[in-house]
């Protein structure tokens, strides 16, 4: 049997796209991925592995980018959703030959844009994709709303780098018998994160129930302008995905308040190092890895005065509690691993 050849028509990559594409070369398979530029407020530099052959969409026009892709003679094409016009028109090209399979990561919402797209999508995406690949429970009813039946629908559009992240919940283990009283948010400083939330909620903790907690923010964007200064908030700018070792070990809770999120694979990753979480309802990701009152704790997005009751909760826990929060949110981040991701796209071209 001939090696099955995937092609990618990507967004910006990121990490644990890129470890899910490495596992997925393991299995025997020859990958293309046409990429967009990285974003400037997120300046990631990335270990390409060499099996997997990259491409800058840049360097196309259409009508190259149909040349390229049809060369190729892919038995399965994906698609990072369905904003890129030149994408769209490989995926109708191959729509009724092989598998075309679109990302989904937004959330149903019932807005006016969705219904109607919900209305038009038989005449519209169905032309372009066989199959959605939902990043979780929010997005299959997005899906389903526009028309992709069960069998259509695929979930775990996002794995983190679960090895990477689970070695250091193994490395940690010990040392964090003695939980580090610090919580943690890793992400982009825009207000749709809920960073000003975060930061007003904490201090007021600080005030009204003096404690040993601090919490590090690790990030950049444009309210680095914004950021409260105080002596327990520690601000460490952008750091790269494979320098986040040495603050996975002094750090014990991880804190993601957004506002909007349409998943968050940031969640997964500090699950699978063994973190407990505290998200707002906002959180995508929240649904697959967060069982509230379980590993950690989910508040109404927005709510101030919820999330300092949260941000609370953990500071009365004691260690013991805090690390088998930690235990649980590790075991609930194996839902979906690299190779799960890898044998369910796989899935659709051995049927």
């Amino acid at each position: 049997m001939s090696t099955l050849k995937f092609v990618f028509l990507y967004t910006e990559i990121a990490n644990y796209f890129i470890s899910c594409v490495t596992e997925l070369a393991n299995l025997d398979v020859e990958i293309h991925v046409v990429r967009w530029p990285v974003n400037k407020e997120a300046p990631y530099a990335f270990r390409l592995p060499e099996k997997v052959r990259f491409y800058e969409k840049k360097d196309f026009s259409k009508e190259e980018l149909l040349v390229f892709v049809s060369e190729l003679d892919p038995d399965f094409l994906f698609v990072c959703g369905w904003m890129d016009k030149d994408y769209l028109s490989v995926a109708r090209k191959f729509r009724n030959n092989i598998p075309v399979v679109s990302g989904l990561d937004n959330q149903w919402q019932g807005t006016l844009k969705q219904r109607v797209a919900s209305v038009v999508s038989k005449f519209t995406l169905h032309k372009y994709f066989s199959h959605i690949f939902a990043a979780g429970k929010p997005q299959v009813k997005f899906a389903n709303n526009l028309g992709f039946h069960a069998e259509q629908v695929l979930t775990g559009y996002y794995s983190a780098d679960v090895p990477y992240f689970r070695k250091y919940y193994s490395q940690n283990k010990g040392q964090k018998e003695k939980f580090p009283k610090r919580f943690i948010y890793v992400g982009r400083y825009v207000p749709e994160k809920g960073l000003l939330d975060l930061w007003d909620a904490f201090v007021q903790l600080q005030a009204e129930y003096p404690n040993d907690w601090e919490l590090w923010c690790i990030g950049t964007g444009p309210l680095v302008e914004d950021a409260i200064q105080h002596p327990k908030i520690k601000h460490f700018g952008f750091v790269q995905p494979y320098d986040l070792g040495k603050y996975l070990s002094d750090t014990g809770v991880f804190v993601l308040p957004s506002h909007y999120e349409p998943w968050g694979v940031v969640v997964h990753e500090f699950a699978a190092a063994g973190y407990p979480l505290l998200c707002s309802t906002k959180v995508g990701a929240a649904t697959e890895f967060l069982q509230n009152n379980v590993n950690g704790y989910l508040f109404k997005s927005g709510n101030k005065t919820e999330l300092k009751k949260a941000l609370l909760n953990f500071v009365k826990l004691s260690d013991l509690e805090l690390n088998k929060m930690g235990d649980i949110s590790a075991e609930e981040a194996l839902r979906i691993t690299p190779e799960i991701w890898s044998r369910r796209l796989l899935s659709l071209v051995n049927k």
